[in-house]
C-alpha cells in the first residue's frame, strides 16, 4: 500500500469517476497525517457552490481552511487521533466492528487485500483497517487501470465488507469530541460523500 497520493482538485472536464476518486484520496491524506499549510490554503482556494449535500460539505470544508492554520490542526489530530495510550477518536475499523484493534475484521481485510494484489507499504505503521488505508484503496479501485479489479463490483464489495457497516460510527465519534473543530468539517464531508456512495452502490 502506498502513501496517499497528492490531492488533484475536479476540473470542469473531469468525469464523475475521477471526481470521486479524488475526493477518496483527500480524505486518505486528511485522515492520514495533519495537513500542510499548503494544503490547507490550496483546499481554501478551491470553488465551494451549490446546495447538495456533499457540496454543502464541500463548503464548510473550504470555509474551515480559510481560517485553519497548520499548526493548531496539527495539534486537534494529534490530541484526536494520537494521544497519550487510547487515542481519543479511533480510526480503525476493527475497533468499531468487534471493540478491538487488530481483530478478526482486519484478519479478513488483509486477505481481501491480498486478493486485489495490495499489500502495505513498510514505509506504512498504521493497521490496514485505519480510514486513510481504506480510502486510498478505494480510490485505487476507481482510479487505476487494472481491468481485473477497478470496477463497480469490485468498488461496491469493498466498501460494503470493510466501510459501510463503522464510518457513520466514526462520523458520530469525531462530530461529538469536544475538542473537534477543524475534524468537524471533515467528518461532515467524509459523512456526506459516503452516504451518497452508499446510494449509488445500492442502485447498482
Amino acid at each position: 500500500m502506498t502513501n496517499p497520493q497528492p490531492l488533484k482538485f475536479e476540473t470542469p472536464d473531469q468525469g464523475e469517476e475521477t471526481a470521486r476518486a479524488d475526493l477518496y484520496g483527500l480524505l486518505a491524506t486528511l485522515f492520514c497525517a495533519p495537513p500542510s499549510q499548503a494544503l490547507l490554503d490550496t483546499i481554501a482556494s478551491a470553488r465551494a457552490e451549490g446546495n447538495g449535500i456533499l457540496e454543502r460539505a464541500w463548503a464548510e470544508l473550504v470555509a474551515a481552511c480559510k481560517q485553519a492554520r497548520a499548526e493548531s490542526v496539527r495539534e486537534e489530530y494529534e490530541q484526536l487521533f494520537i494521544g497519550v495510550g487510547k487515542p481519543e477518536v479511533m480510526l480503525y475499523g476493527s475497533y468499531y466492528l468487534s471493540g478491538f484493534l487488530m481483530e478478526k475484521p482486519l484478519a479478513v481485510l488483509r486477505t481481501d487485500l491480498a486478493d486485489l494484489g495490495l499489500q502495505r507499504s513498510e514505509a506504512v505503521v498504521e493497521s490496514e483497517d485505519h480510514i486513510a488505508t481504506l480510502c486510498e484503496v478505494m480510490r485505487y479501485l476507481i482510479a487505476s487501470d487494472d481491468i481485473v479489479h477497478a470496477n463497480i463490483a469490485t468498488q461496491k464489495k469493498f466498501f460494503a465488507d470493510h466501510m459501510q457497516a463503522w464510518v457513520a460510527d466514526l462520523c458520530t465519534a469525531l462530530e461529538a469530541h469536544p475538542n473537534a473543530k477543524f475534524y468537524i468539517s471533515v467528518s461532515h464531508l467524509a459523512r456526506g460523500f459516503f452516504e451518497v456512495e452508499m446510494q449509488a452502490f445500492d442502485m447498482y
